[in-house]
């Protein structure tokens, strides 16, 4: 039996740490950040799908995309950044599909717990897609201090956050939410309780 989880929230809120410590307690862990970064070398139908339409003038010397480059063009207001999104979105939940019945398939008599780590999960019909939904939530100013903790411009943290959802209508789609203003050891203790939740819902759904 596969549960299918969502793992999601605002930028620098901790989602990454979050889906390590599932990896540990022995989640499969799909980082969409991780498919997207593969979608976009040369070769791969994301590179096509971003030359075709935004030109080489986001490449890199290498020839391979240039992230940074691209969302300088791509994130300029929000209906760039929807552009990008609906060229992108469908190969990565696609590839999500694939990963996810790829792991059914080689344990078909073995309970998974399948967590797909994405940013924009919700924005892109997440809650449709997932059995449930968790979502690291941390109080914006914290976003934004961890951001810069991390070398980034406050301004480019602000941006990102304007084109995520806005926090409570995420919170509000949440079936598990883990709070992570705190330390490590705390945000563990809240990890492990929703793993307990989740590995319940696998049961459940027998």
């Amino acid at each position: 039996m596969i549960l299918r989880v969502g793992l999601t929230g605002g930028i620098a809120s901790g989602k990454s740490t979050v889906s390590r410590i599932f990896a540990a307690l022995g989640c499969l862990t799909i980082d969409a950040d991780a498919l997207v970064a593969r979608l976009y070398r040369q070769g791969e139908a994301g590179y096509e799908a971003i030359v075709r339409t935004y030109g080489r003038e986001v490449l890199g010397p290498d020839g391979e995309i240039d992230r940074r480059k691209l969302a300088d063009v791509a994130f300029q207001d929000e209906a760039s950044a929807k552009r990008l999104n609906a060229l992108i979105h469908p190969l990565v939940i696609e590839e999500q599909a694939r990963l996810i019945e790829a792991e059914a398939a080689r344990f078909p008599d073995r309970d998974r717990i399948v967590v797909v780590e994405a940013t924009l999960l919700l924005e892109s019909g997440g809650k449709q897609r997932f059995d449930k939904i968790v979502v690291v939530d941390a109080p914006p100013e914290t976003q934004l201090a961890r951001g810069e903790g991390r070398g980034m411009e406050t301004e480019e943290v602000a941006r990102r956050m304007r084109h995520q959802m806005p926090r409570a209508e995420r919170l509000a789609q949440a079936d598990y939410v883990i709070e992570n203003s705190g330390d490590r050891r705390a945000l563990e203790i809240a990890t492990h309780d929703v793993f307990e939740k989740l590995r319940a819902d696998v049961a459940a759904k027998k």
